[in-house]
């Protein structure tokens, strides 16, 4: 299974937040680390916001922060809310196919996505962020070194 960028990058400010509890991080700051165009993790932050993960303040001193503690924040919850889970075309329900009355494949992509979810839903943003030492370490070093 692969999440869209767009999911990755949602992690990515979860744990970036949670690292800075104690901070209003402009988003810019946090594009910065990752080395992510601002516009699209805009649109990212947006999501984040809208779930009710984020907190967002407007102004010459606004940012974001975390609208939760980490140990609240359930990966397999915000993987579920963030990605599209119609991994093929016949999950969907404007999907099509013209086998599928006796296809199989369906129901195997079903159990596996389900496993997938299920072993998320074990973990939190709390367990992400609890090597803090090592992962504030990398973020003080330069955007590109960051990437992954």
């Amino acid at each position: 299974m692969r999440i869209t960028q767009y999911t990755d990058y949602g992690l990515r400010v979860l744990i970036y937040l949670g690292l800075h509890r104690e901070e209003i991080t402009p988003m810019p700051a946090i594009a910065n680390h990752y080395g992510i165009s601002s516009n699209h993790l805009m649109k990212v932050t947006q999501q984040l916001t809208k779930l009710g993960y984020v907190e967002s303040t407007r102004g010459r001193t606004g940012g974001l922060r975390l609208a939760k503690d980490p140990t609240d924040i359930n990966i397999g919850q915000v993987v579920r809310e963030m990605e599209p889970m119609e991994i093929v075309d016949c999950f969907s329900a404007e999907g099509r196919c013209v086998i599928e009355p006796s296809c199989h494949l369906k129901g195997i992509l079903g159990r596996a996505l389900r496993a997938f979810l299920k072993e998320l839903e074990q973990h939190t943003l709390a367990e992400l962020v609890e090597n803090k030492d090592e992962l504030t370490l990398l973020f003080s070093s330069s955007p590109s070194s960051v990437h992954s």
